[in-house]
């Protein structure tokens, strides 16, 4: 014996509604419409993906390069801050004791230079107390006529006047060391602060 009868038909219509069969054809146009409207929400949702992952890609590149210059304008002030000490015993020692050294050659040079305009032009060296032997000693024995070297007390270590017959100079190693270090004072000060305002 059969059991159909307990279950529902579903291919005989139900009460007051037309069934409408289709055929192959219009199937498969179904089908493809459907496939068709599938493959398009897709395609869309891949390109918005995409379009999402660029623009994320994008934004997290920007925030690691930001990132990377801080960290080294950031190390790079540090590493300036360290060498305080050692840059404010170069300007304050060392560079000095060049300058004082180098002085007397400086002269000669420049008092050669003024000699080579004026020639045979009486030659005046005025420099600061002590550091006419010094300045003596490196002058060339050949210079017509010799240079006469007189010490001013007013004069400060580093600072010179040279006069060749109208000619005069100023030489003044001190404002020179006096601006190196305003300078390094500035770039110091700066680098303090770019570092205290992180």
């Amino acid at each position: 014996m059969s059991i159909a009868h307990l279950l529902e038909d579903f291919t005989a219509p139900a009460a007051g509604v037309a069934v409408h069969l289709l055929d192959e054809e219009a199937l498969e146009e179904q089908r493809l419409a459907a496939f068709e409207q599938g493959y398009g929400a897709g395609w869309e949702d891949a390109v918005e993906a995409q379009e999402q992952g660029g623009a994320q890609l994008s934004s997290d590149l920007s925030a690691a390069l930001a990132d990377l210059s801080f960290t080294y304008q950031e190390a790079l002030t540090r590493m300036t801050l360290s060498l305080e000490p050692m840059f404010q015993s170069l300007i304050q020692v060392v560079l000095p004791e060049t300058v004082e050294r180098g002085l007397p050659a400086r002269l000669t040079e420049q008092l050669c230079e003024m000699a080579r305009e004026q020639i045979g032009q009486p030659m005046l060296l005025t420099v600061p107390d002590g550091a006419a032997d010094q300045v003596q000693a490196v002058l060339p024995q050949d210079l017509t006529p010799l240079p006469q070297v007189v010490e001013d007390p007013t004069l400060q270590p580093g600072q010179a006047r040279l006069q060749v017959g109208t000619a005069y100079r100023e030489v003044d190693c001190t404002a020179l060391l006096a601006s190196i270090a305003a300078s390094f004072d500035a770039y110091l000060f700066e680098a303090k602060e770019a570092l205290s305002n992180e």
